[in-house]
């Protein structure tokens, strides 16, 4: 979905379907940096996993950790590569973007909501690199990227809840180890519904599609029942589903905008 968000910031920013090559370099960057970062992750988190997700690939032994480096690697050269063919500013935007989520992965990850808020950055991030791609930024961009934030920051919070047994003993600072599983249920589900009461701000900039109006429906609908889900229970199970289900309440959300964003009439 990353890779399409890029694609979707290339679109809102032309005003419609950015030319292939914009595309397929766009989306290759976002969608191998991210696979990049998140087999880091796994290196990063091994000890975790043993106790959170002992099913992984690299937990329970059916990958090695040099193979895993190696593969890790190989990801972020090529999401680098991608983005230099599109010029200097998506190359040294890239660059910021890997240092981050490595910093995310070595350090970050410790330190609780600093470490989600650096995720959720990388995730709005790709709308402002679609429209650095094209040489083109629209105020749409930066209001779509901050709906990302939240939405994805909302996640990562929920996410914690049913990693705080692994999360405490390894010394990760989450909201819900240090304040407890309703409070961090709490506030996502905040974040969650100030998502979807962000998402009717496009309409006072005008010039959107009424296609713009199915998928963000579906998406506040899908945020508000989520939200409501979170704080009725936060039974470790119930909340793996959910953050489940975000993803998908996120790409409605990211076809409406780019309906709303391309299709004029």
């Amino acid at each position: 979905m990353i890779g399409l968000a890029v694609i979707i910031g290339e679109a809102i920013a032309l005003g419609k379907i950015p030319p292939l090559f914009n595309s397929l370099a766009g989306f290759l960057t976002a969608s191998l940096m991210m696979a990049g970062t998140m087999v880091l992750n796994d290196i990063y988190d091994l000890k975790i996993d043993r106790l959170n997700s002992p099913n992984r690939p690299l937990a329970s032994g059916k990958i090695g950790l040099g193979e895993a480096k190696t593969f890790s690697t190989f990801l972020s050269i090529l999401s680098i590569a991608f983005a230099s063919f599109l010029g200097l500013w998506t190359t040294l935007i890239a660059l910021l973007a890997l240092a981050l989520m490595i910093y995310y992965n070595t350090r970050g990850k410790r330190t609780g909501l600093p470490g989600n808020l650096v995720v959720s950055f990388n995730v709005a991030l790709p709308f402002f690199y679609g429209g650095i791609a094209v040489n083109s930024l629209r105020p749409l961009l930066f209001i779509f990227s901050v709906l990302a934030f939240l939405a994805n920051l909302g996640r990562e919070i929920a996410k914690g809840i049913p990693d705080t047994q692994g999360d405490r003993a390894s010394g990760v600072r989450t909201i819900a180890v240090l304040r407890g599983p309703k409070v961090a249920a709490g506030i996502s589900a905040g974040l969650f519904l100030s998502a979807a009461l962000l998402s009717f701000v496009p309409l006072a900039l005008g010039r959107l599609s009424l296609l713009y109006f199915p998928g963000i429906v579906l998406a506040d609908l899908g945020f508000v029942y989520s939200a409501s889900r979170l704080i009725a229970n936060q039974d470790p199970e119930s909340v793996k589903r959910i953050k489940n289900r975000v993803l998908l309440w996120m790409l409605f959300g990211l076809i409406g905008f780019l309906l709303g964003g391309v299709v004029n009439f």
